[in-house]
């Protein structure tokens, strides 16, 4: 008899740690492990707060919001999205700014991607996936 209504007690047991676990989830919007939210733009895609990009991207980061001057020639210029993993908007929305690659002969592959709508966007693949930049 006692063996019958051990199943029982550990599924009633399941029922209330899973009611407990779903009661203490973050609100809808909360980055996991951040006390920063997500953006509306950011919904869908991965995310990385601004104090974990690699210092080169930080530095970036800092002349963007400066205005420069930017070390490379490219930096500012109009982004295509042409792999379209941004959301879509009118050319000239957005722009690139390229992240130093310590140890490379050219540009490398980091850049910051900025919306006129201040999203902020890092890739370290040469556009092959974003991370939308919570700041």
């Amino acid at each position: 008899m006692l063996l019958r209504s051990v199943p029982r007690a550990l599924a009633g047991l399941l029922v209330c740690l899973s009611v407990l676990l779903t009661g203490c989830s973050p609100p809808a919007g909360t980055a996991t492990g951040s006390s920063a939210s997500t953006p509306a733009w950011a919904k869908g895609m991965g995310t990385v707060e601004e104090s974990r990009l690699p210092a080169e991207a930080r530095r970036t980061l800092a002349l963007v919001d400066r205005g420069g001057p930017y070390p490379y020639a490219r930096d500012g210029a109009v982004f295509g999205n042409f792999e379209g993993h941004l959301p879509g908007h009118r050319r000239g929305y957005y722009h690139e700014y390229t992240v130093r690659t310590p140890g490379s002969r050219d540009r490398g592959a980091r850049r910051i991607v900025t919306g006129q709508g201040g999203e902020t966007y890092y890739t370290d693949d040469h556009y092959e996936s974003f991370r939308a930049v919570l700041r």
